[in-house]
């Protein structure tokens, strides 16, 4: 069967198109910039690979313009929409609700929507994608994989704030995490790599937003990532951990409103902040000409990972693994290494050689005489999806 996957966020949608259970992808894409005069269409199959500037004034043209691509008499890679039997659609706040992938409905979507307070940026982005997709693929179970489903099985002590319970009692405040479908696929291809189920696995997912999971027995029980994807690691525009006291000095005392605040901590802060760049690659090329900024905000970076590091060791009792994965944690030598360097009371060694080889598989990075496995896990969140698409119709 056919799968489609769509992710639609605010200023895009990604596509891939799976033939299931072989899990072969037929054509993957995306329409970015949406809703600016120069969108860009990407789009690759077998028989075709397009990159061009194209016209898409909201998700609804977007859509359009890949289902043309895909439908493409000559080069497409359906010859009906009735060819996808299925459409999985990333949805980035399950809240609470959902610790499974769903079936979508009018009462799903009602809860989808409730949800876009906590995630004000993404899901109501997700449910325009599930409520166009409707229109096309009338005659395709529509499905959902919640970003914050595989962290549901952290326990209370993990996920609860030291607030007034009526915060979580009534408002529903607690961590809930993120990057889930990552995490969850990059923990079970280590597991498999182990070859251990009784296992501690720390995973490492650095993008432009960056989180942490301790990850036992192929459960996840803690995340640094909470009630938003705000916290936690120092991030590409996002400031990570900061004292949550400074927000009242900036309002206060120094005169910002509440949507200013907000916009520094998101937008402006992490690595932009720090730097003047959010892309790390940039990043890493003025610190090898000795930009002192870029320096010190590279050792930063891998400082505030070491620091979690340590809290997932100590709250599993131990490690097994540490994975690095998405675009950073695959394709940065350096952060790994800096990240790496001076670990060896924890029993974890780098090996500088494997460790600047390029690869798109799975592979080991640690020394010989390493305890703990370093390991570098390219994640397929599209596939994650499929998978779980797949299973919940054929389960």
């Amino acid at each position: 069967m056919k799968v489609l996957v769509l992710n639609s966020g605010s200023s895009s949608i990604k596509y891939q198109i799976f033939s299931m259970p072989e899990k072969l992808v037929i054509c993957s894409g995306s329409v970015e910039r949406i809703g600016l005069s120069d969108s860009i269409l990407k789009h690759q199959s077998d028989k075709l690979v397009i990159k061009k500037s194209i016209l898409a004034t909201n998700h609804s043209t977007a859509l359009t313009v890949i289902v043309d691509v895909i439908l493409d008499k000559d080069h497409g890679v359906i010859s009906d929409v009735n060819d996808i039997k299925a459409v999985g659609h990333r949805v980035v706040h399950g809240g609470s609700d959902f610790k499974d992938t769903v079936l979508i409905n009018s009462a799903i979507k009602d809860r989808i929507k409730k949800l876009s307070v906590l995630a004000p940026l993404h899901n109501p982005a997700n449910l325009e994608g599930i409520e166009l997709a409707e229109t096309i693929f009338v005659n395709a179970p529509q499905i959902a994989v919640f970003d914050t489903a595989f962290h549901q099985s952290i326990p209370e002590k993990a996920y609860k704030y030291a607030i007034p319970n009526t915060f979580l009692d009534k408002h529903k405040v607690r961590l809930y995490g993120f990057h889930g479908t990552s995490h969850k696929y990059v923990s079970e291809k280590a597991i498999d790599m182990l070859n251990k189920m009784d296992s501690k696995i720390i995973t490492i997912h650095l993008g432009n937003g960056c989180s942490m999971t301790a990850v036992r027995d192929g459960k996840s029980i803690d995340h640094s990532l909470g009630f938003t994807p705000v916290n936690g690691l120092i991030m590409g525009t996002r400031s990570g951990d900061i004292d949550h006291s400074l927000i009242f000095y900036l309002v206060n005392t120094l005169g910002y409103d509440l949507s200013q605040v907000n916009t520094i901590l998101q937008k402006e802060s992490g690595m932009l902040g720090l730097t003047g760049y959010s892309d790390l690659r940039e990043i890493e090329s003025q610190a090898n000409k000795g930009d002192v900024d870029c320096l010190l905000a590279l050792e930063m970076n891998a400082y505030r990972i070491k620091k979690y590091i340590g809290s997932y060791i100590a709250s599993m009792n131990g490690l097994d693994a540490i994975v690095f994965t998405a675009g950073i944690g695959e394709n940065s030598q350096l952060i790994r290494e800096m990240v790496c360097r001076n670990m060896g009371t924890f029993g974890i060694y780098l090996n500088p050689i494997k460790n600047k080889q390029k690869s798109n598989d799975p592979r080991e990075i640690n020394s010989e005489k390493s305890i703990i496995k370093i390991l570098v896990i390219p994640t397929n969140e599209e596939l994650e999806i499929a998978n779980q698409v797949y299973a919940l119709l054929n389960g």
